[in-house]
Parts: C-alpha cells; structure tokens; sequence
C-alpha cells in the first residue's frame, strides 16, 4: 500500500515490557508523550496471594495525565477477580489480563502465555475479572503457545469472557522475540471478533505503523522495542496523520534521559543506575544505522557515575538523523 494512503490516527498504546518498561521509564516516556495509554509491568497474583499488599504496587498517577491501564497474571479465576477490583479501588481505569508472558518461571506456574494452551481457563479468569470491575477489563495475547492452532479458540474465549477489546502480539510463546511478528493473526482477529483489536509487534518507524493499519485493519497500536529505540516514535506518528514532520526539540535525548534518572529511587546503587541507563542505550543505539555504529563503543565503555554516560552517548545520540530506520 502506498504511505500516502490516509488513515485516521487511531489510539496509541505504550506496551507493558516486563525488565524495561517499570515506573522511571514510563514516567520518561511520559514526559515526551504521544501515546493515549501506558500499562504498568505485569503484577504477578500467585497462588495465596495477598491481594491488597500487592495492589499497592500500583498507582495510577505514574504516568499522568495520560492514563495508566494496570496489567495483572495469574492462573487462579477467584484471586484475579479479586487482585482486578483491588486495583479499580485503587483508581485503575483498565484492567489488562496478560496472555502473553513467554518466561519459562511464568508460564512453568500455569500463568502468562501458557493460558493459551487452555482456552476454558483463560476465558474463566477473564470472566472473573470483568465480573468483579465497572472499569474495562481488556486482555493481551500472542498468537499461541507452541503453535497456533487454538488460536481462534483463544481470542474468541476472551470475547465470549466480555473483555472490551484485546491486544495481539503475532508470535507464539516459543517464538519469543526473534521470528518477525505475522501480522496475518491480527487481521484474523480482527475477521473473528466484534470488539475493537490492537496490533502489537515489529514496529519500528511511521511506515510500520502505517503498513499494519492498512494491512491488518486493527484499531490500534501498541508499541514496545520500537518506543525503547525511539522514545519520539508516537510524536512521529502523529504527526503523520496531521500531514506533518516531528522534529524534537533540542537536547531532547538529554532531558529524557535525565528524567529517567530522576524517576529511579534514590536508594538504587550507581552501579545499578549505570546498568539501566546502559540497557535504554542498548535500544536507542539501534534506532539508526549512525547509532548502529558507535553501540558497541558506548555499551562497553567504562563508567563509573551516571553523568559519565550522558557525557559520552548524548554527542552521539545528538549528532544522529532525526528519522529512523
């Protein structure tokens, strides 16, 4: 399809990234802005769970003014209904169910992406946790576990759960994060469904996004790995469907990342702070085939305070092109 195509700019979702996408980074992301939602890291809700001290992990004021939906796993349909009017007390204005976790210590405990194995167990916590909220409850899933066959089962039972709409990452839990994404399951989705489909997966710049609009239909679009690259992705996009170009403002790679600092408790050791400034860097050091280049440099440099890494990375970050891929 041409790029020229017009589309309306549909809703745009930070993803839920378990290892990255917690409270300093959201909060960054926030502060550069583009998108309609954030979501917080997965709350796991085990077996016995304590529900209420649990729940204190959320605060929807993390991303303010945009709105923050909480994301919450588990394998048990009582206590998920519990942890999801746990959190609507808290002030949660969507409950998102993930179906989509391939870590091995998830779904080895019956919970993330291995619900896609049972289709009657992911409808039945569903089912439980829109019983139990006013609020929406929406749910993110792959494409299936170690292959697609209950796939239509799957998004269905979410449906038939009452769920308000459903977020698609097309890769299988034994896919990981490697294969490309196949956008063919999110316009399956969206034939198979009445309620609205968010395409997740494999979008790095404006043409991606475009092209799985008009490939897929879907109704919206949640972005990862491509905001991490890219924190001004969302800008982009929405400047597209205005017909415009986003230019960021100056030293804006220095004001993100000196938020993201600033989110970080103060009591997480340097060494710790240097290592996850290191890891967003990992990322943005891919965005361009510039910043490609000097990666390896910036990653491997040594460091021994936080100021040492904005000093060396940011002429560079500075210097590169202001589109990506």
């Amino acid at each position: 399809m041409s790029l020229s195509e017009t589309f309306t700019c549909p809703l745009l979702f930070l993803a839920p990234m378990e290892g990255v996408g917690d409270r300093p980074f959201r909060r960054a992301m926030a502060s550069v802005g583009g998108f309609d939602w954030a979501c917080t890291e997965f709350i796991r809700v085990p077996l016995n769970a304590h529900i209420l001290s649990l729940s204190k992990e959320y605060d929807p004021n993390d991303t303010a003014p945009i709105r923050q939906a909480a994301q919450i796993m588990g394998s048990v349909p009582e206590s998920m209904g519990e942890m999801a009017r746990a959190l609507e007390a808290r002030g949660a204005p969507r409950i998102d169910l993930n179906c989509g976790c391939p870590s091995n210590t998830v779904t080895g405990k019956g919970a993330g992406s291995s619900l896609l194995k049972t289709p009657e167990l992911l409808y039945s916590i569903a089912k439980s946790m829109v019983g139990s909220v006013r609020v929406p409850v929406t749910a993110k899933l792959r494409s299936g576990y170690s292959d697609t066959t209950l796939f239509k089962e799957n998004v269905l039972a979410a449906q038939e759960a009452g769920v308000a709409f459903m977020t698609i990452h097309p890769r299988t839990k034994e896919d990981g994060y490697g294969p490309p994404a196949k956008w063919e399951y999110i316009a399956e989705a969206k034939r198979l469904v009445k309620i609205p489909v968010i395409g997740n997966g494999d979008i790095l710049k404006v043409e991606d996004a475009v092209r799985m609009l008009g490939e897929t239909g879907c109704d919206g679009l949640m972005i990862g790995r491509g905001a991490i690259m890219n924190p001004w992705l969302f800008q982009e996009i929405q400047a597209h469907f205005k017909g415009q170009i986003f230019h960021k403002p100056p030293k804006a790679f220095e004001g993100y990342l000196r938020k993201f600092l600033a989110e970080m408790d103060p009591d997480v050791p340097i060494r710790t702070r240097i290592n996850k400034l290191k890891q967003l860097l990992n990322f943005m050091f891919r965005a361009s085939e510039s910043l490609a280049a000097h990666r390896s440099a910036v990653l491997s440099h040594p460091y021994s305070i936080e100021e040492e890494v904005l000093q060396f990375a940011l002429p560079y970050l500075d210097a590169s092109p202001n589109k990506s891929f």
